[in-house]
């Protein structure tokens, strides 16, 4: 039985660019669309259920942060950034409002191939039911996660989704409550490869979730900051039925 492709969309205001990784993508099993613009993106979004996007920052009108923004505001769809900037703030801040990861311009398309595949595996495996050694739902602080939605439970049982990074963060230092992990260490189980040298991604990322958790970076006692080494959890972690 032939397995239906994923569908990516392809958002980028050069003609060029979208057409060369739309083709390259088609010829990897995927099922690639292609939108010039943030409208254009947002039609599409209309009829489409995309597995992944791909979206370049520098874009005229909405760019591509703003796209980020509105689509995290209803939506946990994986995003990937595309930059060609040398400065590194446009990248944080994808980070920081809900991308997955980042490719920097010009790319080889193995990268971004490499890339796409690593963040849909991790979309997958959190998709999955829990195993039966792993409860759906566990305690930590006065929070829950529900594994199997993947959303926080706050202590009024309000929930709230988490991106596929945000969640991916969260259960790796879940399975590894009071023990100090490196920032490389993060980095690696997150995304699959080693850290780039001085890459700041996985700083961003914990201070998004600090910032689900209704903790300040400055003043955040479930995870805590440990100087020159990196980050621990300070919570037990509780099983829940």
């Amino acid at each position: 039985m032939t397995s239906t492709p994923a569908t990516l969309i392809v958002v980028d205001d050069d003609p060029e660019i979208r057409e060369l990784l739309a083709d390259y993508l088609g010829r990897h099993g995927y099922r690639a669309l292609m939108a010039e613009d943030a409208q254009a993106l947002y039609r599409l979004l209309e009829s489409e259920s995309p597995a992944l996007l791909i979206v370049d920052i520098m874009m005229p009108g909405d760019d591509g942060l703003t796209i980020c923004r509105e689509l995290r505001r209803a939506s946990e769809v994986p995003i990937i950034m595309l930059t060609a900037s040398a400065d590194e703030t446009d990248r944080i801040l994808g980070l920081e409002l809900g991308a997955d990861d980042y490719l920097g311009k010009p790319f080889n398309p193995r990268e971004l191939l490499a890339r796409i595949k690593a963040v849909l595996r991790r979309t997958r495996v959190a998709a999955q039911p829990t195993a039966t050694d792993q409860p759906r739902r566990v305690a930590f602080g006065d929070w829950q996660l529900d594994r199997m939605t993947r959303e926080l439970i706050d202590r009024h049982g309000q929930r709230s989704g988490l991106s596929g990074a945000d969640f991916q963060l969260l259960q790796v230092f879940l399975e590894h409550p009071e023990q100090v992990l490196s920032r490389e260490d993060l980095f690696t189980r997150t995304r699959g490869r080693p850290a780039p040298d001085l890459d700041r991604s996985i700083d961003v990322h914990v201070c998004r979730l600090r910032q689900r958790l209704g903790e300040d970076a400055q003043h955040s006692q479930l995870i805590r900051t440990v100087r020159g080494v990196g980050y621990v959890l300070t919570a037990r972690v509780e099983r829940l039925p």
